[in-house]
């Protein structure tokens, strides 16, 4: 029986060690490269997390990221003005090591705000002409899948936000006239990232 109890106030004992050993709590700031089809541009992410055990994380992913991307109208290809775009995402990440080194990979889904872009609208037929136009803003659901490496509070990234393209009715620049009907956005992008944790990590 004394036995039995030695081995209950051990476990106890590690279990105690554990838990003021690891903290849960931690948020991530991060900077990059936008890198959508066809286009470029900077991002910025803030991302609380919070650690179910010293592996695991969930998180809420806030992004912002400014960049040209790729539209196609009346069958042509073109790329629009920079615009900002923003997103709200539930994230969850697994570490393979525990380790000083961390490699990890993640998934994440939510709201994306696909921003307004302006665009160059070539009408088709002989008499074809250009037409400066706008594509209009909306919220569209989407996911993400990363991979990337953790190294003290240190964070290195690579993401793929996947993104449904969408299709927009174009006015011209005066806003009153509709210049296309079928303008399809390629809303996708790649992100590269560096950034830092602040919290987390063992005491």
């Amino acid at each position: 029986m004394k036995q039995f109890f030695a081995l209950c106030a051990s476990l106890l004992l590690g279990v105690s060690a554990q838990a003021q050993e690891f903290k849960p709590f931690k948020v991530n700031v991060s900077i990059g490269a936008a890198i959508p089809s066809g286009g470029g541009g900077v991002l910025f992410a803030v991302e609380p997390k919070y650690g179910i055990n010293d592996q695991i994380d969930i998180g809420l992913r806030i992004e912002g990221a400014g960049m040209a991307r790729n539209v196609v109208a009346n069958g042509n290809t073109t790329t629009g003005d920079v615009k900002f775009a923003g997103s709200y995402i539930l994230t969850g990440n697994y570490m393979l090591s525990d380790a000083g080194f961390r490699p990890f990979v993640g998934i994440g889904a939510g709201l994306f705000g696909v921003g307004s872009t302006g665009v160059t609208v070539v009408g088709s037929g002989s008499t074809s002409q250009s037409t400066n136009g706008t594509i209009s803003a909306g919220n569209v659901f989407g996911g993400m899948a990363r991979v990337g490496f953790k190294t003290g509070h240190f964070v290195l990234g690579l993401e793929y936000n996947l993104i449904p393209s969408t299709t927009s009715v174009v006015y011209d620049n005066n806003g009153t006239n509709k210049i296309g009907t079928s303008v399809e956005s390629k809303n996708s992008y790649a992100g590269i990232k560096i950034g830092f944790d602040i919290g987390g990590g063992r005491r």
